[in-house]
């Protein structure tokens, strides 16, 4: 029977093995008897038969893009991404919407999903945040993002995933696949924002005229009718904030109405693009 510090380092393994996906582990004893693990075979090594601890599920429906429900019944919203909508309700259709929600439809037919969960559990909605994980250790969000059918939409402290995702945005958006060909995600001058805004997930560019702060946001004005703003604590994640004083970059997310004018908030350096002088 195994030792409680076996179990211990067993458990620490399991860990590691679930974030990364390796297969095995093995176990052996060196000549004055002390055991050790590893993920490599050695002589006269065994290998351990390891419970994963995760199980796998069916998709029962799609919802949209990034938004699924398993066979036991839970809602999962995908994280760090946003997909187009699709319409319901009073919501119209958005570009991309419907062939975001065809290819995780298609993709996820007749497969089975494990969920990889990070700091935050659940969204306001009750849903639960999560990446999928095929059968074949194939990172769904991640897949999304690399054939432009979603936006990196990092949501802190959720950062599991964070260069993965932001890698795959940079190439989808360089071979202008999915969304970055259509017209309705190019990116708008701030001078061209108009009285009513932007509806959806906008991409807006302009010169940081000034830098303020509040007891909880530090905002980057870029004009009297828009700012973008950062909340004071994820301000590490980010440059040194006065770098962005007087550069002209782009800014993604969603507009909020705000005295008169515009407002968006940065959770996190990866919406923010395309910094010059």
């Amino acid at each position: 029977m195994k030792s409680r510090q076996d179990l211990r380092l067993i458990k620490i393994l399991l860990l590691i093995f679930n974030i990364s996906a390796c297969a095995d582990v093995y176990e052996w004893q060196d000549k004055d008897g002390n055991k050790h693990f590893s993920d490599r075979v050695h002589d006269n090594s065994k290998k351990i038969d390891l419970n994963p601890g995760y199980s796998y599920y069916k998709v029962e429906q799609v919802y949209d893009g990034d938004t699924v429900k398993l066979s036991d019944g839970r809602k999962i919203r995908l994280l760090d991404i946003n997909t187009p909508e699709v319409k319901h309700r009073n919501q119209d259709a958005e570009a991309g919407g419907e062939i975001a929600k065809q290819w995780l439809t298609n993709k996820l037919k007749d497969q089975k999903v494990r969920l990889m969960t990070d700091v935050e559990q659940t969204d306001k909605y009750k849903r639960t945040l999560a990446y999928l994980i095929t059968e074949n250790k194939e990172n769904i969000n991640v897949q999304l993002v690399e054939l432009g059918l979603a936006a990196v939409n990092i949501y802190p402290p959720n950062l599991l995933y964070v260069d993965e995702l932001v890698a795959a945005g940079n190439r989808a958006q360089q071979a202008k696949r999915g969304i970055w060909q259509q017209a309705q995600y190019t990116v708008i001058p701030v001078d061209q924002l108009g009285n009513d805004g932007h509806s959806g997930w906008t991409r807006l560019k302009g010169k940081v005229s000034n830098i303020r702060s509040s007891r909880k946001f530090v905002y980057l004005d870029f004009s009297d009718v828009f700012q973008a703003r950062i909340e004071k604590q994820w301000l590490s994640l980010f440059p040194e904030i006065n770098s962005y004083r007087g550069r002209t970059i782009e800014v993604r997310g969603w507009l909020n109405k705000n005295r008169g004018g515009w407002s968006m908030l940065i959770r996190h350096p990866s919406a923010i693009h395309g910094i010059s002088d």
